[in-house]
Order: structure tokens, then C-alpha cells, then sequence
């Protein structure tokens, strides 16, 4: 009973730390804007499920609006 919750408890924890490492890679390369300067290509998946890149509306005025799914708390 122990051996198993102890190994489960170690799965989990494995599991969180590939988590955070990966989430802190992402942000990692995160680039800081200022006012005025050019958003550099990236790519959003929307809501219809599509996956948008901001090159294809290269010359056109992007918003972006984003809203937490219901009951999210977010």
C-alpha cells in the first residue's frame, strides 16, 4: 500500500515538474514589446478551432479578443 503511494506521489510529481519546465521554456522566449513596435509572427488557435498566423493578415488591422470559457473562474 505504501510502496504504491509512494510511487504514485512520484509519477505525479514527475508529471508536474515536465509540466513547469515546459510552460517556463515557453515563456522563456517570450519577446517584450514596447508601443510602436512591430509584433513579431506567431500563432493562435481559435475558437472555431482553427490555428490563425499572424502573417496571413499581413497590410490589415488585427484584434485580438480573448475571453475564459465559462466556468473557468478565470
Amino acid at each position: 500500500m505504501w510502496f504504491r503511494l509512494r510511487v504514485l506521489v512520484a509519477t505525479v510529481g514527475a508529471i508536474v515538474v515536465a509540466l513547469v519546465n515546459t510552460i517556463t521554456r515557453r515563456f522563456d522566449s517570450a519577446v517584450e514589446l514596447k508601443a510602436g513596435d512591430i509584433a513579431p509572427d506567431f500563432t493562435l488557435q481559435g475558437s472555431d478551432g482553427r490555428v490563425y498566423r499572424l502573417s496571413e493578415f499581413a497590410g490589415q488591422v488585427v484584434v485580438l479578443a480573448w475571453f475564459p470559457k465559462a466556468f473557468t473562474g478565470g
